[in-house]
C-alpha cells in the first residue's frame, strides 16, 4: 500500500534558518522533511511521509498575511497531500497564528484534512481551535518528544477518514463543538450521579465545563486628577524609530518602556508604529494620534492633572495571548507604583 502524502509548515526558526532576525523571510518550499519534520515522519511508522516542507518567516507572515496565504496554498496544492501538518508551535505566538491560519486555508479552500499543535494560551489556539484539531502542547519545544506522536496519530485518522474520539482521549484543545450521541443512562440520571460524587467529595468529569474568566475589579475612580500623577500605556504599537526593543507587530512577547521626559509632542521623525493590526498611514504621520503626549501635555499645564509620567509604556496587542498580556501587566505595573503613579491612560487603535 502506498503512503499518505504529507505536507508541513514550519517557521524559519525551526528550519534552521534563523531566529528572530531572519523572520522577514518569504515562504519557500523544500521536497523533504526538515527540522521536527524529520520525528514527524518516523512517528508516522511508515503510513505516511512528509514530501514536502513550506516555510515563511513569521514576521513576513504576520505582515503580509493574504500575500503569503496565496502563495503558500499554491505551493501545497502542487503535491496534491492527504494531509496537511502545521507546527507545532507550542507558545510562540505569531507561528501558532500563522499555523491556524495556514491549516485553516488548506481545509476550506482545498478540502485537505489539516492538523496543527500548540500551547492552550497560544494566540493561534484561542483563534482556531473551533476551525481545526489542534493538538494541546506544554509551553516550550522542550515538549516535542511528547507532542509529536500525538500529532502523527490524529493526523493518521483524518487522512484516513476514521472516526475522532473526545479531546481527553485524542489529546487536541476542546472545540466547543457539541455531538449527540446515545448513552446507556439518561440526562437526570447523569446529572444526579455527578452531584452525589461532588457532594462526597469524590472526582467527576462534567459533561458540560464552563469557561473561566479572569475578573479583575476595578479601583474605585480618582477623586481629584489635578493631585494625580498619570501615565500613559498603550497597546498600539508605538516605539522609537527602529524599533530597538524588536517589538513584533502582532503576538507580541515583550513590551518597551520609553522617555518622554523632555517633549511636548511625539514627532514623527523620533517615533513610529510597528503594530500589524491596523492601517499604519496616519499614525506613522501622527504618533500622537496613539499616544496623546501633546493632549497630555495641554491638560498638565491647564492644571487638570497633576503631572505626566516621564516615560511612556508600549506592546502590540494584535493576537497577543492573555498570558503574555497579563506577564506584562504585572512587570510593568509595578514600576508605575514604584514610581507613584495614580492613574493610567490606557490607550489602543
Amino acid at each position: 500500500m502506498s503512503k499518505l502524502k504529507v505536507v508541513h509548515y514550519i517557521n524559519n526558526f525551526f528550519a534552521g534558518i534563523g531566529g528572530e532576525e531572519r523572520a522577514d523571510i518569504p515562504p519557500e518550499v523544500r521536497e523533504e522533511a526538515v527540522g521536527p519534520g524529520m520525528a514527524l515522519n518516523a512517528a508516522f511508522n511508515g503510513e505516511a511521509e512528509i514530501v514536502a516542507t513550506v516555510i515563511c518567516g513569521d514576521t513576513y507572515y504576520g505582515e503580509n498575511m493574504e500575500v503569503a496565504k496565496t502563495a503558500i496554498l499554491e505551493m501545497i496544492k502542487k503535491y496534491n497531500p492527504d494531509l496537511f501538518v502545521a507546527g507545532p508551535a507550542f507558545n510562540a505566538g505569531r507561528y501558532g497564528v500563522a499555523c491556524g491560519s495556514v491549516a485553516k486555508a488548506v481545509e476550506d479552500e482545498l478540502g485537505i484534512p489539516v492538523v496543527s499543535a500548540m500551547y492552550r494560551e497560544n494566540p493561534g489556539t484561542d483563534m482556531y481551535k473551533k476551525d481545526i484539531h489542534i493538538i494541546e502542547t506544554e509551553i516550550s519545544a522542550a515538549d516535542m518528544r511528547n507532542a509529536v506522536p500525538k500529532l502523527a496519530r490524529l493526523g493518521l485518522k483524518l487522512a484516513k477518514g476514521e472516526e475522532v474520539g473526545p479531546p481527553e482521549e485524542e489529546g487536541y484543545h476542546v472545540r466547543g463543538i457539541r455531538v449527540n450521541y446515545f448513552n446507556e443512562k439518561r440526562a437526570s440520571e447523569r446529572g444526579i450521579d455527578m452531584l452525589v460524587k461532588k457532594m462526597k467529595g469524590e472526582e467527576f468529569i462534567t459533561e458540560y465545563p464552563m469557561p473561566v474568566f479572569d475578573r479583575v475589579a476595578p479601583n474605585p475612580a480618582v477623586k481629584d486628577m489635578s493631585k494625580i500623577k498619570v501615565a500613559i500605556v498603550t497597546s498600539g504599537g508605538i516605539v522609537p524609530q527602529g524599533n530597538p526593543d524588536r517589538i513584533e507587530s502582532s503576538s507580541a512577547t515583550k513590551y518597551g518602556v520609553y522617555d518622554i521626559s523632555a517633549m511636548d509632542s511625539l514627532g514623527a521623525d523620533r517615533f513610529m508604529t510597528i503594530h500589524g493590526g491596523y492601517d499604519r498611514a496616519f499614525v506613522t504621520e501622527n504618533p500622537n494620534l496613539v499616544v496623546p503626549l501633546d493632549v497630555m501635555r495641554e491638560m498638565e499645564k491647564e492644571g487638570v492633572i497633576g503631572e505626566l509620567a516621564d516615560y511612556f509604556v508600549s506592546t502590540t496587542g494584535t493576537g497577543t495571548s492573555v498570558g503574555n498580556a497579563k506577564g506584562f501587566g504585572e512587570g510593568f505595573s509595578k514600576k508605575l507604583v514604584d514610581d507613584g503613579v495614580g492613574a493610567v491612560i490606557l490607550t489602543s487603535t
